[in-house]
């Protein structure tokens, strides 16, 4: 059986949707009306999502390794100052794109998209941390029962909206195998809500991909769909 990962899944969506970010700022025709007020507040809203997703680390899984391996924690605590300085600059330039001038908007625009970039590359080095360093020393220091049990807490913390929200983030990023167990997990929860919350947390997934899910499920596409329109 798979050692528990606290980070593994969660990382695979964040990456996957702040590369799409950048690709899609980068890229972006601004100079359509409201088009510069949608890639700033798409910056701010991943800003405010990353804040929260810290918060819920600290709450649910670093106070453990505190306790467990402060030097790893400490570690962390030293990522989220240099994370702070990040997501602040990139809060700032998104904030006064959509003031700016017609003339100025490629230029800000391109200010706007290395922010992110720079965002990114102290993102992506905090990723490697805790996953690199947090986690392995919570597989050396913490038994499988207290891992399951923060995952367990977690979830217990979240709407059944927001747990939703968080599989279809996740989903589209993970391998077809961890994605099938995933949701099977999920669907046998809720035997009675099955189609409904199938079809609910599949719709972020490319065609292929669900098609893909629905075999390793062994159901038909069209029984989820039948299923969530009789809810």
């Amino acid at each position: 059986m798979p050692k528990i990962d606290l980070y593994r899944n969660v990382h695979m969506g964040q990456r996957a949707r702040l590369f799409t970010l950048a690709i899609e700022l980068g890229t972006a025709d601004i100079s359509h009306s409201g088009a510069a007020t949608d890639q700033a507040d798409r910056c701010l809203a991943m800003t405010q999502e990353l804040r929260e997703h810290a918060d819920h680390e600290d709450t649910f899984i670093h106070q453990l390794l505190r306790e467990r391996a402060p030097e790893a924690a400490d570690a962390l605590d030293a990522e989220h100052i240099r994370l702070d300085a990040a997501f602040t600059a990139l809060d700032e330039r998104a904030r006064t794109l959509p003031d700016t001038p017609i003339e100025a908007l490629p230029d800000a625009q391109h200010a706007l998209y290395l922010a992110l970039n720079e965002m990114i590359s102290a993102y992506l080095a905090h990723l490697h941390v805790e996953e690199t360093v947090a986690m392995p020393a919570l597989w050396q220091y913490a038994s499988e029962d207290e891992l399951g049990a923060v995952f367990a807490a977690f979830r217990a913390s979240r709407t059944p909206e927001q747990a939703r929200s968080d599989l279809r983030k996740m989903l589209p990023a993970l391998p077809p195998a961890p994605r099938a167990a995933i949701v099977r997990g999920v669907i046998g929860a809720v035997p009675d809500q099955a189609g409904s919350t199938l079809a609910a947390v599949s719709t972020t997934l490319s065609p292929d991909q669900r098609h893909r899910l629905y075999e390793d499920l062994g159901v038909p596409e069209t029984w989820a769909l039948r299923e969530n329109e009789q809810v």
